[in-house]
C-alpha cells in the first residue's frame, strides 16, 4: 500500500506540519484498530486515510483523520496533504470534495500551486479566562474562548508575538484546560513581516504537545483576528520551530485556508489491513 509524507502549509520540505497520506482502493475503510496502528506506528500529529465515493454523490473521497492516539473529528494540514497527494498524481483535477466526520469539505487546486480549503468557520464564545491557564502556559492572558464542537480547543489572546514565541508551557497542567488542546495567538509585531497574526497549538490531550501548523485553529483565528483587524482575508504564522504560513479569508459560516504542500517520503507500507 502506497504512503506518502507531506510536509503542509510550506513550499519546502522539513517545515510546515507533516502528514502521512493512504489512499485506499477499497469501497470502505479497514478497521479502526488497524487505522490507529498505521497512525501510532507513524507517529506526526495526524495520518489522513481516504477511499474514493460512488460518483453523483455529495462528496468524492471519504476522509478521516487519526493521530497517535486517537481519531479527530476535523484536521487542515492533513486535508491539505491529502489533496495535495490527489493533484499530483493526477488522481484528481480541480476542487475535490471529502465526507468527514465535520461535514463536507472542499480543496481546490490553485494555478499558482497552492490549495484552498473550505472549512466550516468556528463559532467563537468568549468566556473568563480559566483558572491556572497563565500559570500553565507562563504568560499572561488577555482573554479566552470557546472554538465551538468540531475543533473543541480554547483559544487564549497573549499580549503579544514575543509572548507566543517564548511560550514553555507544562503540558500535562494545560490537559486540565480542555476537551482537545489550546491555541495561543497574538498580532504580529511588524505589520510588514508578511503576516497578521502569530500563533501557536498545543495538544497534549491527543498526544501532540505542539502541533507544528494547525490548519483547523485557523477556523477560530480567521474570525477572531479579522474583527479586530477589520479585514477578511488575512495571513496567520504559526511560530512553531518548523513554522508555516496559512492565508484566511472570512466567508461567514465558511473559513478558506489556503497554502502550499510539498511531498518528502514516498514509500510503500508493508502491513495489509
Amino acid at each position: 500500500m502506497r504512503i506518502r509524507i507531506v510536509d503542509a502549509f510550506t513550499d519546502r520540505p522539513f517545515a510546515g506540519n507533516p502528514a502521512a497520506v493512504l489512499l485506499l482502493d477499497s469501497d470502505g475503510f479497514p478497521a479502526d484498530s488497524w487505522l490507529q496502528q498505521v497512525a501510532t506506528e507513524l507517529n506526526l500529529s495526524e495520518t489522513a486515510f481516504a477511499h474514493p465515493l460512488p460518483a453523483g454523490g455529495d462528496a468524492d473521497w471519504a476522509l478521516r483523520w487519526f493521530t497517535p492516539a486517537t481519531e479527530v473529528d476535523m484536521c487542515g494540514h492533513a486535508t491539505l496533504a491529502t489533496a495535495h497527494v490527489l493533484h499530483t498524481t493526477g488522481t484528481a483535477t480541480g476542487t475535490v470534495r471529502f465526507a468527514a466526520r465535520c461535514g463536507t469539505l472542499t480543496a481546490t487546486a490553485l494555478e499558482d500551486g497552492t490549495i484552498t480549503l473550505d472549512f466550516p468557520t468556528a463559532p467563537l464564545t468568549q468566556g473568563e479566562v480559566p483558572h491556572g491557564i497563565a500559570e500553565a502556559l507562563g504568560a499572561k492572558v488577555l482573554s479566552a474562548h470557546d472554538t465551538g464542537p468540531h475543533i473543541g480547543d480554547l483559544l487564549v489572546e497573549l499580549a503579544d508575538e514575543e509572548s507566543v514565541r517564548g511560550l514553555t508551557p507544562d503540558f500535562a497542567a494545560l490537559v486540565e484546560h480542555s476537551e482537545h488542546g489550546l491555541i495561543a495567538t497574538a498580532a504580529a509585531a511588524d505589520p510588514q513581516a508578511g503576516y497578521d497574526f502569530v500563533s501557536r497549538g498545543f495538544f497534549p490531550q491527543v498526544g501532540i504537545d505542539e502541533d507544528p501548523v494547525t490548519g483547523s485553529a485557523h477556523t477560530a483565528l480567521a474570525p477572531f483576528w479579522s474583527a479586530r483587524l477589520g479585514r477578511g482575508e488575512l495571513t496567520g504564522l504559526q511560530a512553531s520551530a518548523r513554522s508555516g504560513l496559512v492565508r484566511t479569508a472570512l466567508r461567514g459560516d465558511r473559513t478558506l485556508l489556503t497554502g502550499c504542500a510539498v511531498t518528502v517520503i514516498d514509500g510503500e507500507l508493508l502491513s495489509s489491513p
